[in-house]
């Protein structure tokens, strides 16, 4: 095995913590010595030992004179854990190779420079596309203090995601269905539009038989969703919270009675101000968002350019219809040369069903 493979390795390890680490990031680390893998870690959960630590303890021999493998740059601060530089200077490690450096401006090349003032080899770059990719979340957060948000969406192969009854169950089958609650146990927050809650009246949690529910957050400008709706319902047993534009005291305790959040969001032009809801929810730590909402909300939040990936399940079939809805609405753009961009998509076939991903590409001079 050369770096790269003790480094896929170390890839893999670090996915396992998905959904449980936010906000921070999936890591993963392999010691070898002698050729010989001796410990393998991961960042399991938010709060928990870090990859390198949980290596280390894991390790079946003295790590004196090995090279440690590690997705992400060791840090250097105390947060909930002691540095990880300390662990490894303590160790006995002679060689450190460095998927990628740590956009956290706490760590950014500190942690490899201190072991490298120690005199450890330090290696970086290996697999750095990768490590970078699995990091994506939280190097948006942690540069922006905004989250992340995955916009994903079922639609016809004629681009509707509901018949003109409003009918949409199931337009995609149970193979995409459950990669769908894949991504919401990825996520910390799921965000849908009050018409959604009026409409379907869903509880929005993870079906996943050992999932996470992310925290549900209703985007309500007029605060109209029901106190007998099963999210507020629920509300004391998966968080839930309430976005909206209403200041009234008594309008609002019913709701934090019931156990919800409600965050007060300046308004524009008669609707929440997604960039003020953006900065509120990044307040909360809130990493990453999985966006179900409907044509108004989706458009309003890209109009803000305030969605970073696009995850489409297209199923084969034809709804027809002039009244049909549509998973993007508002005015829209003018022309085609106005159209928000998006990379060239991965294509992943689920049961009879397809995925389409693409990152959001917005001009550098506005990027949100």
């Amino acid at each position: 095995m050369n770096d790269s493979d003790y480094m896929q390795e170390a890839l893999h390890l670090a996915r396992k913590g998905e959904g449980w680490v936010n906000p921070n990031p999936m890591v993963g680390a392999v010691l070898v010595k002698n050729k010989k893998i001796i410990g393998k870690g991961c960042h399991e959960k938010f709060g928990g030992l870090h990859a390198e630590r949980n290596a280390l303890a894991n390790a079946s021999e003295s790590p004196e004179g090995s090279t440690l493998y590690v997705t992400l740059e060791p840090c250097c601060h105390y947060g909930k854990t002691p540095p990880c530089t300390e662990a490894i200077l303590q160790s006995g490690i002679q060689r450190v190779v460095i998927g990628t450096l740590d956009p956290n401006p706490l760590v950014a090349g500190k942690g490899a420079q201190i072991l490298r003032s120690a005199g450890i080899q330090v290696d970086v770059g290996i697999l750095e596309e990768e490590c970078r990719d699995l990091i994506r979340i939280f190097s948006h957060f942690i540069t922006t203090q905004k989250p992340y948000v995955i916009m994903k969406y079922a639609m016809t192969m004629d681009g509707k995601t509901a018949a003109y009854t409003g009918r949409s169950r199931w337009i995609t089958g149970e193979a995409a269905r459950a990669h769908v609650h894949q991504l919401r146990h990825n996520c910390m927050g799921i965000m849908v539009g009050v018409n959604t809650v009026l409409q379907d009246d869903p509880l929005l949690t993870c079906r996943l038989e050992q999932g996470k529910n992310p925290i549900r957050i209703v985007a309500d400008t007029h605060l109209r969703t029901p106190l007998s709706s099963r999210i507020v319902q629920t509300a004391s047993q998966v968080p839930v919270i309430l976005a909206t534009c209403q200041k009234d005291p008594s309008r609002l305790s019913p709701y934090r009675d019931a156990g919800c959040t409600v965050l007060t969001i300046k308004e524009e032009q008669g609707h929440l101000s997604i960039p003020d809801l953006m900065e509120a929810l990044g307040k909360q730590k809130i990493d990453s968002i999985l966006l179900e909402g409907g044509g108004t909300l989706n458009w309003g939040m890209l109009k803000n350019h305030a969605v970073h990936r696009i995850c489409t399940y297209i199923a084969p079939m034809l709804l027809g219809g002039n009244t049909g809805k549509t998973p993007v609405g508002g005015l829209g753009f003018e022309a085609p040369d106005q159209a928000v961009r998006l990379t060239s998509p991965k294509i992943t076939p689920y049961g009879e069903d397809f995925l389409f991903e693409s990152e959001v590409i917005y001009p550098c001079s506005q990027e949100s």
